[in-house]
């Protein structure tokens, strides 16, 4: 699944729209390294977003298409 498309989905942002802008702006990484919107995620895989002068670190744990709204922190976990 794309970067921006796992990032709205999970909902951690709210707009693809904005997900593809981050990804973009380079503050989105993934395992360490800068990533574009259409970089393919999988489970394992570490996202940092710098949001602001706060950077959230989660951890992919399963990838969907889509999802309830109650069931998207599944897909993830904090770090």
């Amino acid at each position: 699944m794309r970067l921006d498309k796992f990032l709205k989905v999970s909902r951690i942002i709210k707009r693809r729209t904005v997900a593809n802008e981050a990804c973009d702006g380079g503050r989105v990484s993934v395992n360490g390294k800068t990533a574009k919107a259409g970089l393919d995620v999988k489970p394992g895989d570490i996202i940092e977003i710098a949001f602001g002068s706060n950077t959230t670190r989660i951890e992919v744990l399963s990838v969907a298409e889509s999802i309830r709204k109650e069931d998207a922190q599944s897909m993830y976990k904090s770090l």
